[in-house]
Order: C-alpha cells, then structure tokens, then sequence
C-alpha cells in the first residue's frame, strides 16, 4: 500500500499536490506517449505484486485493503488501457490543468505559493504539446467543447484573474519569472484552445463506449456487475417513484387543477435573494444546526467550508467543492457555485439560476452532510487508501444519499415546496443515469438526452443541455443515482437487524469510516460473505 501510494504520486504528482504533499508542488504528470505506456506498466506491475498476496495469511483488515488497491488498479487501467482516456477525451488532462490549489489554498505563505504557481505555468506549454499530440482527430464535437471550456476558459483566469493574487508579493525576481511563465502559458493555451475550435468543423458524434466497455466500466471501476437491461429497469423504477412524490409535493404547494411543469415554474421562479453565492452561504449555518441537532452523523474536526464563484475554466456544471486532503490540516474547503453564460440568452441566464429549494438541496450535496462532511471521516479513515483514493460512486452516492436523507429528517418540516426542491435534484441524477446507459450502450443520440433531461428532470434549457454534453465525456455520471441506491440498499439490510432507523447514525458512521472504495466491497465488510448484491 505505502508503495503504492508513492509511486502513485510520482506519476501523478497534481493528484499529491491536491492530497496536501506539497513537495510535488509545480510539478505535471508526465504525459509523453513512453511515459503514458509506463504508467499502464507500473499498474500492472502493482496489479501483480498485490494480486500475489496469500490471502489466507492476511487478516480481515489486509484482505479488505488488498481488495481496495486492486479495485483502485484496475479503474485506472481501464480508463488508460480500455476506454483510451488519453487518446480520447480532454477531460483526461484537466485536473492537472487547474492551478487552483496554489491559489486558494492559504497552505503556505503567498510568496510560497507564487513560486509553485510559477513552476506549474513553466510546465503548461510542454504539457499543452503532449496533450495535442496525444489526442486523436476528429474528436467528438462535445469532446471538443469540453476541451475549450476547460483549457480555452483557463486563458482569461490566468491573464486576468491570478496577477492581482500575488500583487503583494515584493520579490521583483519572482515577479519577473511570474509574468515570463503567465505569458508562456497564456500562449500555449491560446494554440491548444485555435487547435481544438480548429477541429470542430469535422467532430463526430462517435463518443460512446458501447455494451460491453460500459459494463465493464462498471464492473472495473465500482465493482458493479449487473445486467445493463435490468441496470436500467432499476435506474427507471427509480425515476418513477421520484415523479410519483413530485406529483404529490406538486399538489399540495401549487394546489389541483395545475400540471407539473407549472409547479416547477413556480418553485424556480422563487429565486435566492442576492444570488446563488450569497444564498448558499447564509444556507450552510442552518444546515450544519439541522444535522448537529437531527444527531444523523458524526461531525469530526472542525475544519469549514467558505462558499465562491466558479472560475471560469470550471463552469461545466453548476456547483462543486474543493476540499484539501489528508496531509492539509486546518484548511478551509471551498463550495463553488457558477454564475449563468453571458453568452445565453436573458430568458436562459435567468433559468438556470436555481430556486430557493433547489438550491438548499445543492447545499446539502456539497456540504452538509454531504461531500464536505464525508471527507471530514475520509481524511481521518484508519485506511491510508481510503484516506487519499475516494471513489466516484461512494463520494456521489454519499452526497445524493444525503439529499433524501436529510428531507426524510425533517429538512423543511413537511413544506412541499423545500420536498421539490430535493425531488429535482433527484430527477437530475435519474436523468444522468437513464442518460449515461442510453447515450452509451443504446445509440441515444444528445438531443434525446436533452429531451429527457428537460420532460422529466424539469431542467431549464440551458442546463438540459450542459447535462446532456457531459454525458458523452462523463459515462460514469450515472455513479450518482447507483450509489444512492447501493448505499440505501445497505442501510436497510444492514440496519435491518440492529433497530432500523434507530441506527441510522451508526451505520453512517461505519459506512464512512471505510473512507471511498467501491461500495460492494464495503457491503461484504459490513454484512459478510453472504452479502448479497448490492442492487
């Protein structure tokens, strides 16, 4: 595991960076095509070394962590190997991509941090090469688009956004190196972004992993082996029952007589005064009381959470969270929210500001309780690998778990437009589930998704479309909802037998100790070899 773990941040020393090993500061992953096929070599090597362990030798606590490793192996290898990440789709290279950590994180002093920053702008034209030589032609149109928010929408927060930053910084040497580094940077997205609105003209829509790479996504990275015909029957039932309770939620705040549409409207139409940023701020006090008084997870540390606006190179989706890792102490994590496209339309700018309820529940997902209060337990697992590798559909699903957890506690007391605002987050995630498997294993085509995303989830235009384009670079999106489901299923068997709702805090206090793996392998662990699926 140690071994792992190191040499796992030489070959990704932004993922060590963002852990809080600032040793690896201003440092890319090196993303030459030799040093692309090293790095599936290095996974298989630890693939090997792990898989030769005699189980029958190792305790309960090793053979879950063997088993942890392997399954954190064997997704990185299907996204390098299987599904050709690389090669195939830019988002593969953003996360290295965004210097946010050296300029929000307070982790070191500024002039510290100046310094990182700059090592890290000297590296962008060398990587920004890599990254145009590895990518195949033509890309898939949404494919291009993603590239261009997340490299293209770098350019005016580099140019713009980060001088004032470190404005204070007195070292003239280390300001003349910042700005000589800026404009080297600034230059080298410029190409990458003329590159890929370049290739535009002649994308494609072949973005889908097909039948058998999607199920085995699943099975690789989340340990999910189901049947994609009977995957889909349960991410339906699923959906049905939401719009079942939106119907009724419907009934009682807008009254009979009104369709659902006009109810949604309604609810949307009660925007956040002053904002989303201001809104979600004044949101996060109450919601750290309501699960404090609930008593519905333990609550270690106390670190927080500031709320900001999305830069602009992150504003595919409405809101996210930055949250330090295990080697930071003390730092606050940051709840991102974006503002509408300027380039949309008054009436889209409009829609696409979330209402009231809608929002809370938003809040609910990025922090309490959902990610930001999950990683206060990973930070602190007894489990290194928990503690650094957290996975999609255990973070995901936590968080969205969360979303109808805290409703059925009494978040809202009863009032049905606060239940809407949590059923819409719901339907989002059924959308993007129902989504994932149609646009790649059943020949959806985007404008179908869109459809979906706008008739059942009561999206607005302009997010029907950003969720439906992030379907074709984001397969997994579906982790959401499966998580959900798989951490619910566990819940009530787990549960079951200790008291039921009574035990709802201790079971999310064992589920989260485990840190992030893939939810099955924490289902076997809870309830023991004769688990069961975990659907």
């Amino acid at each position: 595991v140690d071994e792992f773990i190191e040499s796992y941040f030489q070959a990704n020393p932004h993922v060590a960076v963002y852990q809080g090993r600032h040793e690896f500061d201003g440092r890319f992953p090196e993303w030459s095509a030799a040093a692309l096929r090293e790095e599936i070599a290095r996974l298989h090597r630890m693939r090997d070394q792990a898989q030769g362990f005699d189980t029958a030798g190792l305790d309960p606590a090793h053979r879950f962590e063997r088993d942890y490793l392997l399954a954190l192996v064997d997704g990185d290898l299907f996204w390098l190997e299987q599904a050709e990440w690389p090669w195939r789709n830019p988002v593969f290279y953003g996360q290295a991509l965004d210097p946010n950590v050296y300029l929000t994180r307070p982790y070191a002093p500024l002039a510290e941090r100046m310094r990182a920053y700059v090592r890290w702008a000297q590296a962008v034209p060398q990587a920004a090469t890599h990254v145009r030589a590895n990518l195949r032609t033509p890309l898939p149109r949404a494919y291009v688009d993603i590239g261009r928010i997340r490299f293209g929408g770098l350019i005016p927060y580099v140019e713009r956004d980060v001088p004032p930053i470190f404005a204070t910084v007195t070292d003239t040497a280390l300001q003349a190196a910042f700005r000589t580094a800026t404009a080297g940077a600034v230059q080298a997205l410029r190409e990458l972004d003329a590159w890929l609105a370049s290739e535009r003209a002649r994308g494609t829509d072949a973005f889908a992993l097909g039948p058998d790479l999607f199920r085995e996504m699943l099975r690789a990275t989340e340990r999910v082996d189901v049947p994609l015909e009977r995957l889909e029957e349960i991410g339906r039932a699923d959906l049905e029952r939401n719009l079942r309770a939106l119907e009724q939620a419907c009934a009682r705040y807008a009254g009979g007589g009104r369709s659902v549409q006009a109810c949604v409207d309604r609810a949307a139409a009660h925007k956040p005064a002053g904002g989303a940023v201001a809104a979600a701020r004044a949101q996060l006090d109450s919601l750290e009381q309501f699960v404090r008084a609930r008593d519905l997870v333990a609550i270690p540390g106390t670190e927080r959470a500031k709320v900001e606006e999305s830069p602009p190179h992150q504003r595919w989706n409405f809101a996210y969270i930055d949250i330090p890792g295990p080697y930071e102490k003390g730092m606050p994590s940051v709840y991102y929210v974006a503002p509408p496209d300027p380039a949309w339309t008054p009436a889209e700018r409009e829609a696409y500001i979330p209402g009231v309820a809608d929002l809370l529940f938003t809040s609910v997902h990025e922090v309490w309780p959902g990610h930001f209060l999950q990683f206060l337990h990973s930070n602190r697992s007894p489990r290194m690998l928990g503690r650094v590798f957290v996975g999609y559909a255990f973070a995901e699903g936590w968080a969205h778990y969360t979303e109808e957890l805290t409703w059925d506690a009494g978040l809202g007391e009863g009032d049905p437009e606060t239940h809407i605002g949590q059923l819409l987050n719901a339907l989002l995630r059924n959308a993007r589930y129902l989504c994932a498997i149609g646009l790649h294993t059943k020949g959806m085509a985007v404008a179908e998704c869109e459809r979906l995303f706008r008739e059942h989830a009561f999206a607005s235009p302009a997010e029907a479309r950003q969720q439906a384009a992030r379907g074709t670079f984001d397969p997994a999106y579906l982790n959401y909802t499966l998580g959900k489901l798989m951490i619910m299923r566990l819940r009530d068997d787990w549960t079951r037998s200790r008291g039921g709702g009574e035990e709802w805090k201790p079971f999310h206090d064992a589920f989260l100790s485990y840190g992030g793996p893939p939810i099955p392998l924490v289902r076997q662990a809870m309830l023991g070899p004769a688990a069961g699926p975990p659907l």
